[in-house]
């Protein structure tokens, strides 16, 4: 029911590792998946053999080096055998609560865009998936010493085929290009759901220095730049805050109106500031105190 599609670094230490951990687990979710590895990387190749997958070396480049987000998405739902497709970072590990996540919304709507925030997690190692209980250990991992990322990053988007038929030159892995992906559906007003509570994307961490101007969180490099000008100089920009509709941690999916302006920094810093104050009333009733004050400092620019 649905095909992966990616791009990948060269297959080379840490790096390799993790992203044969994802593609790995992606294959592993249902017995027709199908996965398409865009890129001619070194490795790229070989793995896709390996595991059965569609490589598709020939990519449209931005000066030859990182590919252009439209040729993959265009490619991708030209050739996919499934109606739904899912563009998914090449570090990102999935497990059976996606495909539960997703066939509750395929039963909801026929057309959506699903995203979900991550769970950054150090990994290192390859996965064996051979073990009964990969699964469960990745989970307890994650859960025990990862972070729950903040909703302005998006690392996956779960489509019906034809959302994105038309996207402006927008180069992967740099800012800005998944907020504008967030932004075009709703613009087609294709409800986003946020399958947060119900599934545990783990991101691999790993080292985000590729190139002299990138690091992590880098949002004022030249391509970051490039890629908020070609959306509409940051008018088209959206992220999993702006999502119309939410699904609890069984299923359940509900409408999220306003949901933006409930966790902005204003209205954050105004509950924090309602906790303190009546903390000491909290405290005689045996409520746990609460802090917004770490998610305030931990979130990063906002694409409005």
């Amino acid at each position: 029911m649905i095909t992966f599609f990616t791009t990948c670094k060269p297959f080379r230490g840490h790096d390799g590792i993790i992203q044969r951990n994802a593609l790995k687990s992606w294959k592993l979710l249902q017995p027709d998946t199908e996965v398409i590895v865009f890129g001619d990387e070194a490795g790229a190749a070989e793995l896709c053999s390996e595991f059965n997958l569609i490589h598709e070396p020939n990519v449209e480049r931005f000066e030859s080096k990182m590919p252009f987000v439209k040729c993959m998405f265009a490619k991708a739902q030209q050739i996919s055998r499934h109606p739904y497709l899912c563009y998914t970072n090449s570090d990102i590990i999935l497990m059976k609560d996606f495909v539960v996540a997703f066939e509750k919304a395929a039963a909801w709507r026929q057309r959506f865009l699903m995203v979900a925030r991550r769970w950054d997690v150090d990994i290192t190692q390859p996965i064996d998936f051979a073990s009964e209980n990969w699964e469960g250990d990745l989970r307890r991992l994650a859960l025990k010493s990862g972070e729950h990322q903040v909703p302005e990053y998006v690392d996956f988007f779960l489509f019906s085929k034809g959302l994105y038929e038309e996207i402006p030159p927008l180069v992967v892995g740099y800012a800005y290009w998944d907020h504008w992906m967030v932004w075009r559906a709703l613009s087609k007003r294709t409800p986003v759901l946020d399958a947060s509570p119900a599934i545990l994307p783990v991101h691999q961490n790993h080292s985000y220095i590729t190139t002299p101007e990138r690091s992590k969180g880098s949002h004022t490099d030249r391509l970051s730049i490039r890629n908020r000008e070609l959306s509409g100089n940051g008018k088209h920009l959206r992220s999993i805050l702006d999502s119309t509709h939410g699904m609890n941690s069984i299923g359940r999916i509900r409408r999220t109106p306003f949901r933006r302006q409930l966790e902005s920094e204003a209205f954050l810093k105004l509950r924090q500031s309602f906790a303190d104050r009546t903390y000491w009333l909290r405290n005689l009733m045996g409520l746990r105190r609460q802090s917004s004050k770490k998610t305030c400092e931990d979130r990063p620019f906002s694409p409005h």
